[in-house]
Formats: C-alpha cells, structure tokens, sequence
C-alpha cells in the first residue's frame, strides 16, 4: 500500500487521529477489497499522476493536509489490464469549512493539464445555483490570473471558462437546472450542494456525456442538508451498501466525516469526526476554523434555534426531527407570568383575520427587561364553536369526548368574546386596537396583518385615523400605522431565531392566558428542504393557531420595541444625568 494511504490509516490506528465509524469501515473496506487487489496486481496506484497532482496543488494552490493526499491517492488508482480508473464516483461528505471546494479546485484544475494526460478533458462544476457552482472555478481563475507561469499554460482566463491551451481542455460552470446540459462531452463533473438536489433527475442529464473521454469521473461533495429520502440519502445508502460489501466493491469511492451520536457534540475533541481538519497538529487556517465553529456552538447557549444548522453543516449530522412544536412544554409553562403595568406602554400589534367563519385573533406586543409580553384577545364565532367543541352544549351532554379546547371556560376568563354572526365582522379588530390605545393607553408604533382580506379591514383602519400600507411607506406618525405583510408565509423564515430563542430563554410571557399558550402549542415547526423554517397547523380543523399567527405579526416589528428598552435605561437611570 502507498504512503499516503498507509501512514493515513495507521494514524489512525495509532490514536493520533479518531475516526467516525464510516471512516472505521473505510479502512475495514480497503484491507478486505482493495490491498488484495494491489497485492496481487489486478489494481495499481499511479505514483507519477498522484505525485503530481498533489505537487502541482501545493505548488499553486495551498498546502495539502494527510486526508486530502489519501483522497488523492484513490483518484489515480487504475486497473493493471486497460489502464481504466478503478473509481468512476467518489464521495466526499465533511462538515462545512474543511475545504472541499478547494480540494476539487485544485484535481480539477490539474485533470485539465498535460500532466493527466489526457486531450479535451472537459471539467464542468454543477450546484443549484450559479454562485455556487462559480466557487470553484473563480477559484481556479483567480489562482491563474496571480501567476503568469500558469498564464502560459492555460492562456487568459476567461469568465465563463478556463481552457487549457496544450490540452484543449475546458473547466466551465453550470446550474443543475440550466439549459445547456445534453450534448456534453466531458471527462469529469463536479456536483456541489448535493445535499440540496432532490432527486437524480439532473445527475442523470448531466454525466450522460461522460464515456467520451478516457476515465470518466464522478465527484460528489457537499455537506449533509434537510432533504430526506432525496439523492444524498441515495448516495448515502450506496456508500454504506459499498462499505459493507453488499454492492459492487468499486461502485464508488466514500469519504464520509461526520458525528457518530449527537452527544459528540459537547465534547471538542470529537469534532474532528466531522472536520478532519481539526485532528492534531491543525494547520493555521485550522486554528482559525475551530475558533470559528467553537464560537457558533458557544453562541447555541443564547440562540439555540441555530443547533439544526449547527449539527447539520457544522457536525455533518442531520437533524431528524424536521417536524416538531415551536415550543415546548416547558418553555410555553414559562410564559405564565404576570404581566408587569402596561400602561402608557410602547407596542406594537398584531392580527389575524384569515378567516372571519371561526377565529379572529390580535395582541398587543411589550419588550419590558428584555421579555417579550403578549396581550391578545380572540373572537370566535358561535356557529363554530358550537360545532367543533360543544360550546352551547352541557358539559355532560359531550359524552366524554375529548374537548379540544375550553371555549366556556376561556370566555368567562375574558380571552376571547363569542360572536353569534353568520360571519364576524372585521369593525371587531380595529375596534379592539381602538380601545387599548385610547383606554389602556398603549403606545402603538405598527401594527401589521396579513395581506388577506385587508381590503374589507382597510377603510374601517382608516376610519380610525390610521395609514395603511403595503410597503412600509407611511406619512402617518408612529401609533397610526397599520402595516400589510404581503406574504405572512415568507416571514417565517425569518422571524424563526427571534421568536424560538425567545422561548427557549423563557423570554416569552403571555399572562393568565391559557388560550395563548393552546393557540402556540397547536404550532407545528417545519424544516424545509432549503432549511428554512415554515410554521403550519398540527391539525387543520380543531387546532387553531390564529393567536400565535398575531403574535408572529407583532414580533414582524418588534425592533421599534427597542426604543423602549432605551427610554426605560434613561428613566431608571435618571440621577447619573443630572
């Protein structure tokens, strides 16, 4: 066995570096398939192509760490018959940072040159999306543009590709949803973000090119994501099939780092599972990194809405629990405090009104000491309620069947107001508003709704004295604004951090309101496949989730809040200024 894979493998047996355990069953996999082969002569590993490709890399890329020269080394291994590469695919899946873009850089770029070999080996680069799919490649452009000596080899290069002059070969970039895909005649292609492709759909178009070229090549590298049952779960499952002999033994090349239990990832010294990068001695940029990553895991303490993203791009370890409520149990206990005086108070508001046949819901949204404080009210039809929780019904007349919510009993506490309407009248909402501002005194600087049915509430807004607005343009003063959210789904995504470290830090308070913490509960969070958080109904019929949908419209502008946290440091504060 070479250097490279030997000295690799017996560090790790050595314990000067650890292994996940599909690296373990990588070199299980190596000594039962690949050494007999080499032993006995059937495959070989071409030192001149191995040594030249890891000199040209370090030469005019960076330097190379013992994990990348090992992957390097199963590349150019080739059969002794036909001279053929043992390895048409080769897997690479690490944690986020460790530099696998700039490895395929580098083989990439050195497959173009005279060094390989081999005339017009086309290289095309393939990611979902073009500033992606450019990352290697600018890469490349940038290194040649820096020195002259390789000017000469490649010629200048241009924006939408590099050729190499002696070789006539071409590394360009694609999308794996662009136009140009049949009719290439490549030698090798690189997918990048594999973890966001769906399906094998585009793979399929894009390598049905190769075979033109002597030794097609297949690389595969990304970082795990949130598609589940999608092509990297194929890609997956083929490595583990391959790792285990139950596939074709060469039907692909696996290098996968990743944790092996989410516990790992309290401990730092288990990281290198994830990021080979970091076994011992780490290389400056190494360093670097690890101080990175530490800080956004030490981060996790006060915003551990990002641990998905963490254990999945940072650990290489998928969440699984893709689906789950916004909230705990403990954490929607926590909300029960009392609400401090809100009187004369800075808010903002929120609304619901999607549908006026069930529930109407809006609140008033506080920042006092760094909580968030919900006051909300609810209105609900009586058709409905009488329909789906036996709310006309005796208590004894439900015959023991579940009662999805306590309409009664929220009614006689004063969280909601029946309303026995064929269908409720949206003058209720803007009525509410109208009262906590000149009753209760709440100082309103927005409050925002969905886009729906805003052309019924709008007028009645505006009879009140409040702008409304699609675009956030107002020529009303702060307190008589009334702000549309064009796409309530869109905001999700983006108030997904504020509104769940808020409840994880028990900062969430929402009084003597039972219904608040039910309208939250009934919540389901779930991951998307681009990781971006949506928030949908448990249920569709009986698990409203209107109050919350108000809450969420408050949060939209809860930055204006902040002002009011100031105004309380400067009042509380008041004898050091004078």
């Amino acid at each position: 066995m070479i250097a490279h894979v030997k000295d690799y493998i017996e560090s790790y047996a050595a314990g000067k570096i650890s292994f996940n355990q599909e690296r373990i069953e990588l070199v299980n996999y190596i000594k039962r398939e690949v050494e007999p082969r080499v032993a006995s002569g059937e495959i070989y590993f071409d030192m001149k192509q191995i040594e030249s490709c890891i000199g040209y890399i370090e030469k005019w890329f960076f330097a190379l760490d013992d994990f990348q020269k090992f992957i390097i080394s199963f590349v150019f291994l080739y059969f002794k018959e036909n001279k053929r590469n043992v390895y048409r695919k080769i897997l690479i899946m690490i944690a986020r940072g460790n530099g696998k873009n700039g490895l395929l850089s580098g083989i990439g770029s050195y497959l173009t040159t005279p060094m390989h070999g081999i005339s017009k080996y086309n290289i095309s680069i393939v990611a979902n999306s073009e500033d992606q799919a450019k990352t290697s490649f600018d890469e490349i452009y940038d290194t040649i543009e820096s020195h002259e000596e390789l000017e000469k080899l490649f010629g200048k290069p241009r924006k939408s590709e590099i050729k190499n002059i002696q070789t006539k070969s071409l590394f360009k970039f694609r999308t794996s949803n662009g136009n140009t895909k049949d009719g290439l005649r490549d030698g090798a292609v690189i997918f990048d973000e594999i973890h966001q492709y769906e399906s094998n759909k585009d793979v399929k178009v894009h390598i049905s090119g190769l075979g033109k070229r002597p030794n097609p090549r297949e690389f595969y590298i990304g970082t795990d994501g949130y598609v589940r049952d999608g092509f990297i779960d194929q890609m997956k499952e083929l490595a583990k099939r391959v790792l285990k002999g139950e596939a074709k033994w060469n039907a692909l090349f696996p290098f996968i780092c990743k944790l092996d239990d989410v516990s790992q990832v309290d401990d730092k010294t288990k990281w290198e599972l994830a990021n080979p990068m970091f076994s011992a001695p780490m290389t400056e940029y190494a360093q670097g990194l690890f101080e990175t990553v530490s800080e956004d895991y030490e981060d996790l303490e006060d915003n551990p809405s990002g641990r998905d993203e963490f254990m999945t791009k940072r650990m290489n370890y998928p969440v699984t629990d893709t689906e789950r409520s916004v909230a705990t149990h403990e954490e929607l206990v926590a909300t029960k405090r009392d609400f401090p005086d809100l009187h004369g108070r800075i808010a903002t508001g929120g609304f619901d009104f999607a549908s006026i046949r069930d529930f109407i819901a809006v609140g008033a949204l506080f920042k006092i000491d760094g909580n968030y404080i919900f006051k909300s009210h609810s209105f609900v039809r009586k058709g409905f309620v009488d329909a789906f929780y036996g709310y006309s019904k005796p208590k004894e007349a439900i015959n023991g069947k579940r009662q999805f919510a306590p309409i009664k009993k929220w009614e006689k506490e004063g969280l909601l107001t029946v309303l026995d309407e064929p269908s409720m009248n949206p003058q209720h909402v803007v009525d509410w508003f109208v009262r906590m501002r000149d009753e209760e005194g709440y100082d309103f600087q927005t409050i925002c709704g969905d886009n729906f049915r805003m052309d019924i509430i709008k007028p009645l807004f505006e009879a009140e004295g409040f702008e409304v607005s699609w675009n956030d343009k107002f020529e009303a003063p702060l307190g008589y604004r009334v702000e549309v959210i064009r796409n309530f789904r869109a905001i999700d995504a983006l108030l997904a951090p504020r509104i769940e470290d808020a409840f994880a830090n028990q900062k969430v308070i929402f009084g003597n309101n039972d219904m608040m913490r039910w309208y939250t509960q009934n919540v389901l969070r779930r991951l998307k496949s681009d990781g971006n958080v949506e928030y949908v109904k448990k249920e569709e019929t009986r698990r409203k989730t209107d109050g919350f949908k108000a809450f969420e419209a408050a949060m939209y502008k809860a930055d204006e809040l902040n002002n009011e946290e100031l105004t309380d440091f400067y009042d509380n504060n008041a004898w050091f200024y004078e």
